[in-house]
Parts: C-alpha cells; sequence; structure tokens
C-alpha cells in the first residue's frame, strides 16, 4: 500500500464511471463534474457500473498516479446519492478498499479463549 501523507481530502465522485477512462479522463471529469482540482493533492474515487471495480486519481505533486482495485467477491459500498461529491476521511477509505461499509463499520468481537 502506498502511504497518503496525512490531510490529504478524500473524494467519493458518486454515480458510476466509465471504468475505460484513465488519468486525463478522470481529472476531467473531476474537474467539470465535482468542481475540484484535480492536480490539487486531492484523493478521488471512482466506482464502475457493476460495483466490483474502483478507480483512484491522485496528483502527488511530482506526478499523476491512478490506482486500480477489484473485489473478488462483493461490491464496494458506495453512496445513493449521484451529483455531489462525498468527502470520506483516510480511515473510511482504508475500510472502502477493504470491501467493508465505512458508512457504519461494525468491530467484531474477539474470541475469549482458542480451542
Amino acid at each position: 500500500m502506498i502511504p497518503i501523507p496525512t490531510g490529504v481530502r478524500v473524494w467519493l465522485a458518486t454515480g458510476h464511471t466509465d471504468m475505460r477512462c484513465g488519468f486525463p479522463s478522470l481529472a476531467l471529469r473531476v474537474q467539470d463534474v465535482l468542481k475540484r482540482d484535480a492536480m490539487g493533492g486531492g484523493l478521488f474515487c471512482f466506482r464502475g457500473k457493476r460495483g466490483d471495480l474502483l478507480k483512484v486519481i491522485w496528483h502527488d505533486g511530482q506526478g499523476a498516479c491512478l490506482f486500480t482495485k477489484r473485489l473478488e467477491r462483493g461490491r464496494f459500498i458506495w453512496p445513493s446519492v449521484a451529483g455531489e461529491p462525498v468527502a470520506i476521511s483516510q480511515t473510511q477509505l482504508s475500510y472502502l478498499l477493504s470491501g467493508i461499509d465505512w458508512r457504519n463499520p461494525e468491530e467484531t468481537q474477539r474470541p475469549m479463549r482458542i480451542g
């Protein structure tokens, strides 16, 4: 996993996105649809129509980064409201990338004993 500097904003692009897009097309979508600066250092997350593929773009100051993750089972939990971007924390992003419901993560109980 690539470490993300503290204080970086994370944005979810609501709705679904054509996953054939690369960094230039997704950066243009950030600028035109989300009204944000794709080169400003924020992380922008896009989900495909089926919900099992996620793309994240980030400009780290030196260059453009494009990360892709596909879940083998399940779907990424995504906001149902289309249009406005949703800001989440870095902790919520780690839940999202793990396939956990980032809106309401539940702590599981640890076993008291083994065997």
